[in-house]
């Protein structure tokens, strides 16, 4: 009975340890994220407030970034980026602190979920999945001419296919034909 009150109190301080894991319900599949609550505290809070309040419900994937759609852009990326984009007025949203890469170490590798932004302190809700290694979105990396690279906050752990899938679906000078429904973003729960 000693050893089955261990195990579960050990299961129990597992899952307390555990990052936070949402699941991003669109009309062509799930994805599943894992935030770096401890490695980017500011960005997963902002997100998750997001996440809790609804607000990415009924919101969209929009913009698909393509080796072959970005003509005009020496550094190529892949990405899909989705938010609140054609819902809100995102100038009026609240910004947030800039976490580069250099500061929490995540690097925007394939699956990896970071904000989109304008400037460093301009990311709100917009936010854009990798798909392959994406070093140049790095700190000190050339997408952006101020070198600080985007605010990478967590990864895919399940659903690569669907961000896959997204990525090349027609689009039009980088936005979707016809953007992709994010249905809900909620947090899944734990095992306790």
């Amino acid at each position: 009975m000693k050893k089955l009150i261990f195990i579960l109190l050990a299961l129990f301080a597992i899952s307390c340890t555990q990052n936070p894991r949402v699941t991003i319900k669109t009309d062509v599949g799930d994805i599943q994220i894992e935030l770096y609550e401890r490695q980017a505290p500011i960005t997963v809070t902002n997100f998750l407030k997001y996440v809790d309040e609804g607000k990415y419900n009924g919101s969209q994937f929009y913009r698909v970034v393509k080796k072959d759609n970005q003509p005009n852009s020496a550094i190529k990326i892949e990405v899909i980026q989705g938010g609140l984009e054609f819902l809100t007025n995102i100038d009026s949203l609240p910004v947030i602190e800039h976490e580069s890469t250099q500061k929490t170490g995540i690097r925007h590798l394939d699956g990896t979920v970071s904000m989109a932004r304008l400037e460093p302190g301009t990311a709100s809700s917009e936010f854009f999945i990798c798909i392959g290694k994406q070093r140049e979105l790095d700190y000190n990396g050339k997408r952006n001419p101020d070198l600080q690279g985007f605010a990478a906050f967590g990864r895919v752990v399940n659903g690569m296919d669907i961000v896959r899938k997204i990525q090349q679906m027609e689009d039009t000078a980088q936005y979707l034909v016809k953007p992709i429904k994010i249905i809900e973003i909620k947090r899944r729960k734990s095992i306790f």
